[in-house]
């Protein structure tokens, strides 16, 4: 049995949260203190030809950890680019960005690599999904095809990323077509304040009349227990005040050890986005 430190973050092109300062010291030493094993990351730049500083993220983030790297450039400017990065402790053996692209104005990609992990081949794809609910189904469906197409049913499969649905109208696709669960859903239960508290809001408007909710947002997953029990994704952004559940960690063949998002300082100030942070136990 392995246990892994799988992070998911959008790291803001290595800005503050408002985008007013680097960030990127602050970033290398939190992450580093984390001690991860695997890092899905979004809005990684590659190239900066304006601020030297902020030239080449993944690359010194993967010398600072000491880590390997894969990165899939995906928006291109006069001057500079950026895209989804993994980093791995172990041994990355191939690595594919495909392009799924929806229109001009916004270009994405599919990063799948395959990491050696103690001899099984784990496929690891960071994802950074659409701003519109159009693009998304259609950048889903390449991803569903993708792993159909690529990955035999027998290996393990991680996808991590910013998956901008905070309708969470697209766990259906993931759970039935590939049966992939989002960590937050089979994870044991944290003792955690904030759990506490959206415990007691969904007993509220249980006794409380309200108004039936979207059938897509009824997403039963199944629960650690064999149970279906019905957990939405955290909410992680914005950092300072977490609003919407934009993140997300779908895995299949792990054992959910724990899961849980990464609150307050420093990681408010890093990015506008709240990071992600599983413990999976790989058999």
């Amino acid at each position: 049995m392995t246990v892994l430190r799988v992070v998911s973050y959008n790291i803001h092109k290595g800005r503050s949260a408002m985008g007013t300062r680097e960030s990127l010291a602050a970033l290398r030493l939190g992450l580093y203190n984390l001690r991860p094993d695997l890092l899905f990351l979004q809005e990684v730049q590659g190239r900066n030809e304006r601020r030297y500083s902020l030239h080449g993220q993944h690359e010194s983030l993967a010398a600072a950890l000491d880590m390997q790297v894969a990165y899939g450039c995906n928006a291109v400017r006069a001057r500079t680019d950026h895209g989804n990065a993994l980093l791995s402790a172990y041994p990355i053996l191939q690595y594919e960005n495909q392009d799924v692209s929806d229109h001009r104005m916004e270009q994405r990609g599919l990063l799948h690599a395959v990491v050696d992990i103690k001899g099984t081949s784990v496929h690891c794809l960071v994802v950074h999904l659409g701003l519109f609910g159009g693009g998304r189904s259609r950048q889903v469906a390449a991803l569903v095809e993708r792993i159909k197409r690529l990955v035999p049913e027998h290996e393990p499969v991680l996808i991590a990323g910013d998956f901008n649905d905070w309708n969470n109208r697209l766990a259906p696709l993931f759970v039935q077509q590939l049966g992939l669960y989002e960590v937050f859903a089979i994870a044991p239960q944290a003792r955690d304040p904030r759990i506490l508290r959206e415990s007691m809001r969904k007993l509220r408007d249980t006794l409380l009349p309200s108004k039936p909710k979207p059938i897509a947002q009824k997403v039963h997953e199944l629960g650690a227990d064999g149970a279906a029990r019905m957990t939405p994704p955290p909410r992680t952004f914005p950092a300072a005040f977490p609003w919407l559940r934009l993140d997300r960690i779908y895995q299949r063949g792990f054992a959910v050890r724990n899961a849980r998002v990464l609150y307050g300082a420093p990681w408010r100030q890093i990015s506008d986005h709240a990071p992600l942070f599983a413990e999976l136990e790989l058999p």
